[in-house]
C-alpha cells in the first residue's frame, strides 16, 4: 500500500496542478464541486486525508479520474499496478480500493469494495451519462437507485445509470465484496456540473 503521507502530497500537487491548468480559482472549484473552499485549501496543502466522496466531487469538477488525483507518478502507456501501489480508503467498516483509472478517451475507474454486515455507502449523482457496472465476489449487495432496491447475489452482475444518487448496502450476515467499473463520458465535464451537492466532510 502507498504511504498515506505520500498519497496526500500527491493529491495536493495534482489538485493544485489540475486547478491551475484549468484557470480555476479555489472559489470557482468549490462552486463546481460542492466541496467547501476550506476543505480544498486543506487538500491542496496536504493537511487532510480526503474521503472518497470528497475526491470524487473534486475529480468530477476537474474532469479527471480519482486515479489521476492520487497518482504518485506519471502514467506510462502501459501501467501494471502492483498491490503495494493500490490506494485504499477507509470509512468505518467500509473499505474502497482504487485499483486503476484512466481519463482518456473516456473517464474510467476500477474499484474493489468491501462492506461489513450492516454497512452501506451512499454514492452521489455522477455527471450525466455515467454508468457503473459491478459484480459481487462475496456476500450479497442491495443496490438502491431512486428509492428502488435490487438484490445482487454472489457471482451476479449489474449495470446501471449512475447520474442519480445511489446506495450500496450489505444487509447480509457476511462481508460483502464487489468489483466495480465507473465510466463517465468526457463531454460531461465540458460544462460545470448542474448540481453542487453538499460535502459533509468539508
Amino acid at each position: 500500500m502507498e504511504d498515506p503521507e505520500l498519497v496526500n502530497q500527491a493529491i495536493a500537487n495534482n489538485v493544485r496542478a489540475q486547478r491551475a491548468h484549468r484557470g480555476l480559482t479555489l472559489d470557482a472549484l468549490a462552486a463546481r464541486s460542492g466541496v467547501s473552499r476550506g476543505m480544498l485549501v486543506q487538500v491542496e496543502q496536504g493537511r487532510t486525508n480526503p474521503s472518497v466522496s470528497t475526491l470524487t466531487r473534486i475529480a468530477s469538477a476537474l474532469g479527471v479520474t480519482v486515479a489521476r488525483l492520487v497518482e504518485v507518478a506519471d502514467v506510462p502507456t502501459v501501467r501494471v499496478v502492483d498491490k503495494s501501489e493500490v490506494v485504499t480508503f477507509h470509512q468505518g467498516d467500509v473499505q474502497a480500493r482504487l485499483l486503476v483509472g484512466a481519463d482518456m478517451p473516456m473517464i474510467m475507474e476500477l474499484w474493489d469494495w468491501r462492506l461489513a454486515p450492516g454497512e452501506h455507502h451512499d454514492g452521489d449523482a455522477h455527471p450525466p451519462g455515467t454508468r457503473e457496472m459491478l459484480t459481487v465476489l462475496e456476500g450479497e449487495l442491495t443496490l438502491t437507485v431512486y428509492g428502488r432496491s435490487h438484490v445482487i447475489g454472489k457471482d451476479a452482475a449489474v449495470l446501471f445509470t449512475a447520474d442519480r444518487p445511489h446506495r450500496y448496502a450489505n444487509r447480509g450476515t457476511e462481508e460483502l465484496r464487489l468489483v466495480m467499473v465507473v465510466a463517465e463520458p468526457r463531454e460531461a465535464h465540458d460544462v460545470p456540473p448542474a448540481y453542487a451537492p453538499r460535502d459533509p466532510h468539508g
